[in-house]
């Protein structure tokens, strides 16, 4: 009887020995797969990090002039996305047109508001631009207004904006430093944007 507990025994620690072993190995191999996707995920500079060059552009304004991303380089750049049927997007832009009223000449940005106009809830495109018009009159904002008319929305697409408003902010190199999801008011805007350089 003692015989056969002692042997139990050794069974049973032999047992979780191998357990132990084969449940190190798996870890090991997962570690190494984790590994080799992250370090492809590095490779690739999937998203838009701070440090990134952002995808340019030419859109439309309000106005009807084309304005360019990459033309702006020099001068630091607000470059907000947004709807007008979106509640937070509507507490925002007065603050960015207060921050573009008192800063942005003399801290030489340019904000520039980029309408996902495909995501707009109005039926037509004539519509559609017509609500653009109507929100820009009522907050009486002066900074450029773009149109992102693509059905496709590959700006928006491009600059993986999930959610409304989502601002990024780039530098006068025209280098991401930041990207903001969410509302934000003027002293967020001028604390954020001092920093850029």
């Amino acid at each position: 009887m003692k015989k056969n507990i002692g042997l139990l025994i050794v069974v049973l620690l032999v047992a979780v020995m191998i357990g132990t072993y084969v449940k190190q190995q798996i870890d090991k191999d997962r570690e190494i797969e984790t590994t080799s996707l992250g370090k492809e995920m590095d490779e690739r500079k999937i998203g838009l990090s701070n440090g990134d060059t952002p995808p340019d552009f030419t859109l439309t304004s309000l106005d009807g002039k084309n304005v360019t991303l990459s033309k702006l380089r020099g001068k630091k750049v607000v470059l907000n996305f947004w709807a007008t049927w979106c509640p937070p997007c509507k507490a925002e832009m007065p603050h960015m047109q207060n921050y573009y009223e008192q800063y942005a000449k003399k801290d030489n940005v340019e904000i520039i508001a980029v309408n996902l106009t495909s995501e707009e809830r109005d039926v037509t495109a004539d519509a559609k631009i017509d609500s653009v018009m109507t929100f820009r009159d009522s907050f009486d904002l002066t900074f450029p207004i773009l149109l992102d008319q693509d059905p496709k929305n590959s700006i928006g697409i491009a600059y993986q904006i999930l959610t409304i408003p989502t601002t990024y902010l780039i530098d006068s190199n025209g280098y991401i430093q930041r990207a903001i999801k969410g509302p934000m008011n003027v002293e967020m805007l001028k604390k954020y944007v001092d920093a850029l350089d």
